[in-house]
């Protein structure tokens, strides 16, 4: 049946980018770029017992939703999934599908979910953006279909900012590099980084342009021009971001996260001198930052030596505040500390078995899940529920526009 045309009526979202609908055989289809409603001609490309997944060919019924996407790469690029709808249907959109994951994964019946914070701006929002490079030494993206790269001369997700100097950089065409990464911070502070699978110095045109250009290969990470970091600020906060660190894409939403953590916090009487919070998986110290002026003591956890660099840098001026440098799945579970509350920030594939463990261990109050996630935020949400704890509010984060990734915080208490 593989490749074989069918015509589908699609029946709602899911998460992914993809639209559900049913196969004369009653199995479930999954067609990207589609819309619940719509009646579509679409083309299997992966078939399984209970499922198969297939290409957009033609939309036969439009949604009354669907408008003309901004960017003439919708579809050839894998890097945005919702412009073909406008900003309100993909926050509903969002909103449904974390519904769906907490109920049918997670199993809770009624989950407490807050109205979606929407980005200020739906697009040029990327404080950061990964290019890749194609045989020309052109800078484009992946084939949303094959890993070919493309050249692009238009992405409407980075800031202005970034969409002026890439367009500048001239680069020699060298098969050894395998992205640039392109990050803005505060004003003009902006950084270009060359990822290369050898040591060798690439060669990159960068008269009069004001940035910082790191190297970054197998072995090492250079400073070829400028600084090794740039400076983002939140809230009036100022953050040193190196190369190698992670740090928030929506820096105004980055704000708005941690000015909800903070009332969270608060209305749960957590802000006071007696208190103590674990910030795992801390990064370069976002949150902590802020908690530290208010509180006993602030404990980070981080596993990545450059965001661990960073956080020393961006706490220093407290002396309330330690950092443990590690797998926050080896050190949660030896901790002897008693936390009043963890804050908990995980990657894509959600907390590890061994950091849940570690974190009912130490049993806080108060787990306030940041999760980019959904899926995995569902999963592990049954567990805390099956170790006492009860979803006190969930409240989502649209950090990337255009795309079908959700941002939530949701509040645990014990």
């Amino acid at each position: 049946m593989k490749s074989e045309i069918f015509t589908v009526q699609l029946s709602t979202y899911t998460y992914g980018g993809e639209s559900l609908g049913r196969l004369p055989d009653g199995r479930a289809i999954f067609v990207p770029y589609a819309i619940p409603g719509e009646i579509v001609k679409a083309q299997i490309n992966e078939e399984k017992n209970r499922f198969a997944r297939a290409d957009l060919i033609e939309v036969i019924k439009p949604s009354t939703e669907r408008i003309s996407p901004n960017c003439p790469y919708f579809m050839e690029c894998g890097g945005c999934q919702y412009q073909m709808i406008n900003y309100q249907s993909q926050l509903a959109a969002k909103e449904n599908i974390l519904m769906d994951q907490l109920k049918r994964i997670g199993k809770i019946d009624n989950p407490t979910l807050m109205p979606i914070i929407p980005s200020p701006n739906e697009f040029n929002y990327r404080n950061t953006v990964q290019f890749h490079v194609n045989k020309e030494g052109k800078l484009g993206f992946r084939h949303a279909r094959s890993n070919e790269t493309f050249a692009i001369s238009d992405c409407y997700l980075p800031d202005l900012e970034i969409c002026d100097i890439w367009k500048q950089i001239e680069l020699d065409h060298n098969p050894n590099i395998s992205q640039i990464i392109i990050r803005h911070g505060s004003e003009d502070d902006i950084q270009i980084t060359l990822e290369s699978n050898d040591g060798l110095t690439p060669e990159l045109s960068i008269e009069e342009l004001p940035v910082s250009v790191v190297h970054r290969n197998p072995n090492d990470t250079i400073v070829l021009a400028g600084s090794s970091f740039v400076v983002f600020e939140i809230l009036g906060y100022l953050f040193q971001v190196s190369a190698d660190s992670f740090f928030q894409v929506n820096t105004t939403l980055a704000g708005k996260m941690v000015t909800h953590v903070l009332e969270t916090l608060k209305e749960h009487e957590l802000l006071k001198p007696t208190k103590t919070i674990i910030d795992a998986y801390s990064g370069v110290g976002l949150f902590s930052a802020f908690i530290a002026p208010h509180v006993d003591q602030v404990i980070g956890i981080e596993a990545n030596p450059s965001s661990c660099e960073d956080y020393v840098v961006n706490l220093d001026q407290f002396d309330n505040v330690s950092l443990y440098e590690g797998d926050a799945g080896i050190i949660l579970p030896n901790m002897t500390t008693s936390p009043d509350a963890i804050i908990i920030d995980p990657p894509r594939a959600g907390i590890s078995h061994q950091a849940m463990d570690g974190v009912l261990k130490l049993s806080p109050k108060l787990v306030v899940y940041v999760s980019c996630d959904p899926s995995t935020l569902a999963r592990d949400a049954k567990k805390l529920i099956s170790a006492g704890y009860q979803l006190e509010e969930m409240m989502p984060f649209d950090l990337f526009p255009q795309t079908y990734h959700i941002e939530t915080i949701s509040t645990w208490v014990r």
